[in-house]
């Protein structure tokens, strides 16, 4: 099977890491050069940290290397897939011009799948010839690392289609989890209204911010607190995630809190931007409280 990801930032990165890693040759395309460049240089250090941890061997680095091909042609690059999952930024309107690009250059039997965290799988679907054939691979961050595949239904794709992804997913090492598709699907349906209570909470003042995470950790046995998940997630992918649930359901407790509209207009995003609930301008090695919660 041959396999296309669209997208070479952190998900398609990893996502291609991944299927190179499990013997499937992958095409990565990408429009910018200078991106594919980054995808490669990213993935060639991540496979250095698994050959220094023991968990692979220097000749399976050397297979994945060799199981990857950097392109920046989408007609090229895609042409003879069998899957091709589309892993571009959380935008719409992107996403769905991708997916009609796909049905005009994809042979007839390859299968479109979407790494989308929350845009409707049907309404990508819609814009295609072959809605059947459109499926939802919502991996998780990072992916070499993290097992679970949200696998997700849209309204016309396929039995078939279905338990060929759960399959491979399973080939991959992976735990695939299948949902149908609703706004959110499972995981940010329950994730994102959790981080948008937590900024609420600190919004109202009930709470700072090490105090919020640290009772969600401590209390509540989570890895890491809503507001440094956030942080990790990207501010601007919870807002948009947000964004979706309310205008999909059209209920007001799925409305994002104005703060966190506003440091997403400020560009106070997150790690990306050095600076969210947390400040980042250390390298990550020394955790702080961004200088506006203190």
């Amino acid at each position: 099977m041959n396999i296309t990801v669209i997208g070479s930032g952190t998900m398609g990165n990893g996502i291609a890491h991944v299927f190179a890693q499990n013997n499937y040759k992958v095409n990565v395309v990408d429009v910018k050069a200078d991106a594919l460049e980054k995808a490669k240089a990213t993935i060639s250090k991540n496979l250095d940290r698994q050959v220094a941890k023991g968990s692979i061997s220097e000749e399976i680095k050397a297979s994945t290397l060799a199981n990857l091909t950097f392109v920046d042609n989408l007609s090229i690059g895609a042409a003879d897939a069998d899957l091709v999952i589309e892993a571009a930024t959380e935008n719409v309107n992107v996403k769905l011009d991708i997916f009609r690009s796909l049905d005009s250059i994809c042979k007839p039997s390859c299968i479109l799948a979407s790494n989308t965290s929350s845009i409707p799988i049907t309404k990508i679907g819609s814009v295609t010839n072959r809605p059947d054939k459109v499926i939802g691979m919502h991996f998780m961050n990072p992916v070499p690392v993290m097992k679970l595949v949200e696998i997700i239904k849209g309204f016309k794709t396929s039995a078939e289609v279905a338990d060929t992804i759960v399959a491979l997913s399973k080939k991959i090492g992976k735990v695939p989890a299948v949902a149908n598709d609703m706004p959110g699907f499972i995981s940010n349906r329950i994730l994102m209204p959790m981080i948008n209570e937590a900024i609420e909470t600190l919004f109202q003042g009930i709470g700072g911010v090490e105090e919020i995470d640290t009772v969600m950790k401590l209390g509540m046995a989570h890895p890491m607190g809503p507001l440094q998940l956030a942080d990790f997630i990207g501010l601007d992918v919870c807002l948009a995630i947000c964004n979706v649930l309310h205008e999909g359901f059209g209920n007001p407790k799925y409305a994002p809190c104005p703060l966190l509209v506003n440091m997403v207009t400020s560009g106070s995003l997150g790690v990306k931007s050095g600076s969210g609930f947390y400040d980042y301008s250390g390298g990550g090695k020394e955790l702080v409280v961004a200088s506006q919660f203190k």
